[in-house]
């Protein structure tokens, strides 16, 4: 039976899962309605997808009996309401990372999802690719000793995106960017706790950072060096360094290779020739794919992206907000 899909937003993200999302068999997936804040957006994009339903207002998606999983795009502010509401009203939820805007936030959707025995997942998609279940297998066989040291710089020239500056927004590089950053380093030390953490950052003249820098060090002399950045292009790869040998990690949030001392495992990507608004968005289908596989086995968590590691992820950016000096409406 396919899953039934509810798209909550209709921006560039929302355009590209529900694009990757029809590289996948209908019988295993259909959207069965978008909602949007203004009716003329919302049939805009059903037009453009082949949406049945149009929705003006999110609420309609949660009281839409056709719907089994809400997929949330809406601005990072949002997140936490709308994921709350499709929980109450019975629908499994995919939440657009970040999932919401701290940890107190994270820990209640987290609640709601338990006791109504619901799935909810943050959309890492990082997590869902194939290279990411590889790169753990070779992490697992000690082919590199010990992992001793993560760098990952993650940026690009963001400064005239307006929705990154705005504080309204929920901009920053540490809600858009740096969780990818984090969430690497998280997979590698295994959701190790940290022992300390020195920050540095940036923030422009609405509030919100332009870019950061941070030392995160872990128990066994293990250390993360993790940069952000809204100002420039940076190189974007993620560096594993072992006793034994260097994993390098070319975009590591969206990884179809990786290279460790003996050979480089590389993965294809679906084929299509569908634009896509972003970097190798098709790969989107992995997560669909799975978030499905989940639901179907009963799961009300995945195990790619556990709900303790999405706390501990909002955990790791409160830190960091607050060392920057970040402080958005929702931190009150």
């Amino acid at each position: 039976m396919a899953l039934r899909w509810g798209i909550v937003s209709a921006g560039k993200i929302c355009h590209d899962f529900v694009t990757a999302l029809q590289t996948l068999p209908k019988s295993e997936h259909q959207v069965v309605a978008v909602a949007a804040r203004a009716l003329p957006s919302a049939q805009n994009f059903a037009q453009s997808h082949g949406i049945p339903k149009a929705y003006e207002g999110y609420i309609k998606i949660a009281e839409d009996k056709d719907v089994d999983i809400a997929y949330v795009g809406t601005l990072n502010p949002q997140h936490f309401e709308v994921a709350k509401m499709m929980l109450e009203h019975g629908k499994h939820v995919l939440c657009e990372k970040p999932l919401t805007m701290n940890e107190r936030q994270t820990r209640a959707l987290v609640d709601i999802a338990k006791r109504k025995n619901l799935f909810l997942m943050e959309a890492i998609w990082s997590r869902c690719f194939p290279a990411y279940q590889e790169l753990r297998k070779v992490l697992e066989s000690g082919s590199i000793g010990d992992v001793l040291q993560v760098n990952a710089s993650f940026g690009f020239n963001l400064l005239n995106v307006e929705r990154l500056r705005s504080k309204e927004l929920g901009g920053g590089t540490i809600l858009d960017l740096c969780v990818y950053v984090l969430q690497f380093q998280q997979l590698v030390f295994k959701g190790a706790t940290p022992t300390k953490v020195l920050a540095v950052g940036g923030l422009n003249s609405e509030g919100t950072d332009d870019y950061t820098s941070s030392l995160w060090t872990y128990p066994g002399d293990k250390v993360a060096n993790l940069t952000t950045s809204a100002k420039a292009q940076y190189p974007n790869e993620a560096v594993i360094v072992g006793t034994k040998g260097i994993i390098r990690v070319p975009d590591f949030w969206c990884c179809t290779e990786f290279i460790t001392p003996e050979r480089t495992h590389r993965f294809e990507l679906p084929k299509t020739d569908i634009h896509f608004n972003f970097h190798k968005s098709v790969g989107l289908s992995y997560e669909a794919q799975h978030v499905r596989e989940c639901i179907k086995a009963g799961k009300t968590e995945s195990p790619y992206l556990t709900h303790a590691e999405s706390i501990q992820l909002a955990q790791h950016m409160d830190t960091l907000q607050k060392l920057v000096g970040v402080v958005f409406p929702a931190d009150n």
